[in-house]
């Protein structure tokens, strides 16, 4: 039995930068939330220094397509010179 995978994922732009990475963000979301197992794929929190994705799956495996399909690469591509560090993402298999 497959278990949801929760993720958070941290985004820093740089100074000057947060319209441009949530309006990336928002067209990533706007994507995702029709991939195959995707439960929840949200922004949670948006401040100037710092955004919050908030992610749901239904399994590790639907997850891991996800990280390889297309809106992914395109939002990388997107972020490249917009993020002042590299995205904290925090990625846990949900144990209840």
């Amino acid at each position: 039995m497959t278990r949801p995978v929760d993720v958070t994922a941290v985004f820093i732009p740089l100074d000057g930068e947060f319209f441009r990475v949530k309006l990336a963000l928002d067209i990533a979301i706007e994507q995702v939330v029709q991939e195959p197992g995707c439960i929840r794929y949200e922004i949670t929190e948006a401040q100037e220094d710092r955004i919050v994705l908030t992610e749901q799956w239904e399994s590790t495996e639907l997850l891991d397509t996800h990280l390889r399909g297309a809106a992914v690469q395109d939002l990388n591509e997107s972020l490249s010179a917009l993020l002042a560090q590299p995205v904290d993402v925090v990625r846990s298999d949900r144990t209840a």
